[in-house]
């Protein structure tokens, strides 16, 4: 296709890729400490948006300029962001929950929606993408982006973002408390209790103090981890694929097989990728330690199921945490069981077995930072171009228009030999005051400002421009 083909701003072209973009699906595995602050500072309103210059429009072929972007949120979106996009004069509507492909199309189709904003059970499949053509920008309100196809995405020219540590602390003080429970079998006492039970015991429960904590994915959340562990009196090996400087007393063990003998509690914060499907499976099992716990609030295809309750049963581990699924259901309710996955029964009747329902992130704290750093990166994007925290594409950002009469370029294109010099020739005749391109595989994303054009000579561009060989998708703001 060539020529303008997206609702408002946006042309597109269906070429294919030659080479899949080289995509970022997981945080980066490092501490992020710094990289936080400012999204702290952010969400708590002691910094402003990096623009300060006006907020752009889109340009719109129609001449209706007066119609707001609209902005579909699902599975319950906290109000940091919805304020704040309604703040922007978005049109936002709400659904507490997730949505089935077909559905999503329908729903997104109707509404002409711009943006969509999801957690962690909405999918966004290449069909839903291919259908939607009104659509710019996703906005995943959690970490991890598994559930949506960057591929595609990217070869439509739709921004992703997320939120890579928003929820760290949260996840982290999880796991702690779920050590200490393991520790001291409150679940199953707990259980009993209710039950009418007095079970007074001391065999098998143990203080955390001096035992060994081992941290599969040593990012923002195990690093975070690490350091909670160790003020609780614990030692804290970890194991990742690459050597990163430790928190503390931290030692990086460069064996997952040797990792796995010396860890008493085994804790996985890895993202969901085909090397790290089932990573713990029997034979990893088999070389943890005699009685140790194993804890997965990572992903739910990390460990093999099955595998984890023949540990549970047989006494090789004595006990285990899980917060994540391999399928999960889209809403509230009594949906967990042997239809959604046919263990799900057996693995309900393990004994020392704390089963969550993906609640990892969900406090209050995190949920409002997530809502704040994604709902900011949405409209970074929508008002000024800016792809900074893009999971898909190559992050650039340009400083903002200050004055009446300059518009801003947002072309997204294929990584050919030949396209800036196209664009260039286009833009010859005009006052480019800046301009910046980066690529990331085979996309690339070039933004300018131009100054001093009428809507005339926008149009011009626009068209010019999007009806290029390499065009993926356009827009103009001003």
């Amino acid at each position: 296709m060539s020529g303008p083909q997206r609702r408002q701003s946006v042309s597109l072209s269906t070429q294919p890729l030659a080479v899949s973009p080289v995509l970022a699906t997981s945080p980066p595995a490092f501490s992020s400490f710094s990289a936080s602050y400012e999204a702290r500072q952010r969400a708590t309103g002691a910094v402003p948006f990096p623009q300060q210059g006006k907020a752009l429009a889109p340009f719109k072929e129609d001449g209706d300029r007066d119609e707001p972007v609209r902005i579909l949120l699902l599975e319950n979106i906290n109000v940091s962001a919805v304020d704040m996009l309604k703040a922007q004069g978005y049109h936002v509507e709400e659904q507490k929950k997730a949505l089935a492909e077909d559905e999503l199309i329908a729903k997104l189709k109707e509404g002409g929606f711009s943006a969509v904003g999801i957690r962690s059970k909405t999918k966004i499949t290449a069909k839903v993408i291919q259908e939607v053509p009104s659509l710019l920008v996703i906005g995943c309100f959690c970490i991890g982006t598994n559930q949506v196809d960057l591929l595609a995405a990217a070869r439509a020219g739709i921004a992703v973002f997320n939120s890579p540590f928003s929820n760290s602390r949260s996840v982290a003080e999880l796991v702690i408390s779920e050590i200490v429970a393991l520790s001291r079998q409150l679940c199953d006492r707990a259980r009993e209790m209710r039950e009418g039970i007095w079970n007074k015991v001391s065999k098998g429960c143990w203080e955390v103090r001096g035992k060994t904590l081992g941290i599969v994915g040593y990012g923002h959340i195990g690093s975070q981890l690490s350091v909670l562990a160790e003020a609780m009196g614990m030692s804290v090996i970890y194991y990742d694929v690459i050597p990163i400087m430790p928190l503390g007393s931290a030692k990086q063990v460069e064996s997952l097989d040797d990792f796995l003998g010396q860890a008493d509690f085994v804790s996985l914060h890895v993202p969901e990728l085909p090397e790290t499907t089932n990573m713990i499976r029997a034979e990893q099992i088999s070389k943890m330690k005699d009685g140790a716990y194993l804890i997965n609030n990572a992903r739910g295809k990390v460990i093999d199921i099955p595998a984890l309750i023949d540990g549970l049963k047989s006494g090789k581990l004595a006990g285990a945490a899980v917060d994540v699924f391999p399928s999960e259901p889209a809403a509230n309710g009594p949906n967990f069981g042997d239809a959604l996955n046919a263990w799900s029964s057996e693995l309900r009747s393990c004994p020392n077995l704390i089963l969550t329902p993906h609640i990892g992130g969900s406090t209050e704290e995190a949920q409002s930072m997530i809502g704040a750093e994604v709902g900011s990166a949405l409209i970074r994007y929508l008002n000024y171009g800016s792809t900074l925290g893009a999971v898909n594409f190559p992050e650039v950002n340009l400083r903002p228009i200050i004055h009446d009469g300059t518009v801003r370029l947002c072309h997204v294109h294929l990584n050919q030999p030949g396209v800036l010099k196209v664009v260039n020739s286009i833009l010859g005749e005009h006052n480019v005051e800046k301009q910046f391109s980066d690529s990331k595989g085979d996309i690339a994303y070039l933004l300018a400002d131009i100054a001093n054009v009428d809507e005339k000579e926008i149009k011009e561009i626009y068209e010019a421009i999007g009806g290029s060989r390499a065009n993926i998708a356009t827009r103009m703001l001003f």
